[in-house]
């Protein structure tokens, strides 16, 4: 066992696109039947930089009474992202559980990290038991802290009583990969299970 396997505790991922597929567009793809018109409303109305609002814990219901002031004629749609919200998560990236359960299986430490907006993990959390495995899970709308700011993973490390440089931390954004490893995390950029399961292999922590 090489010097880094030996000094990985704990494992903490991030969630949406990590461990579960995430895309405004599954939602809405159901609700729009032309594309083009599926373009512009994700590019205009519910858009993603609107969303990830929610994700720094700005309110919901207010937010939703100012998008439908803004686009009357969209109402209904813009009451289905509240409301439907978790269909736009489809299910988990592929072979993510399996990895997670053979982490579980061998007692290593699992924690996760997410921008998520705390309305929504509460519409969301209970429909996926995989977060069961998981002994904490730091939820940035509920801490109004969001990644890449480096007070949250200050804030994560405190809670899940580990030092930084015990945990690996794994996230599919750039940004959120050089904040954690900055503040001294072990980190892997997630651009598929393949590639984690090798990179768990080599540190111990998978067979």
């Amino acid at each position: 066992m090489n010097q880094t396997a030996e000094r990985t505790t704990a494992v903490v991922f991030d969630v949406g696109k990590v461990l579960v597929e995430w895309d405004l567009r599954y939602l809405f793809a159901k609700l729009i039947d032309d594309a083009d018109e599926l373009d512009w409303f994700l590019a205009n109305v519910v858009t993603p930089e609107w969303h990830f609002e929610h994700d720094a814990g700005i309110d919901l219901g207010a937010r939703l009474v100012e998008r439908k002031q803004l686009f009357p004629n969209h109402a209904d749609l813009i009451d289905a992202y509240a409301t439907r919200y978790a269909e736009s998560i489809p299910g988990p990236v592929a072979d993510m559980p399996a990895l997670v359960r053979q982490l579980a299986a061998r007692d290593i430490p699992l924690f996760a990290i997410t921008n998520f907006g705390a309305e929504f993990w509460d519409q969301f959390r209970p429909t996926e038991p995989l977060f069961d495995l998981f002994r904490d899970i730091v939820v940035s709308g509920v801490e109004r802290l969001i990644k890449p700011d480096p007070r949250i993973f200050t804030l994560a490390a405190g809670r899940f009583g580990l030092a930084p440089e015990e945990m690996l931390f794994i996230d599919d954004n750039a940004a959120n990969i050089a904040s954690a490893e900055g503040l001294g995390w072990q980190v892997h950029h997630f651009t598929g299970a393949e590639r984690l399961a090798e990179d768990l292999q080599a540190r111990g922590l998978i067979a």
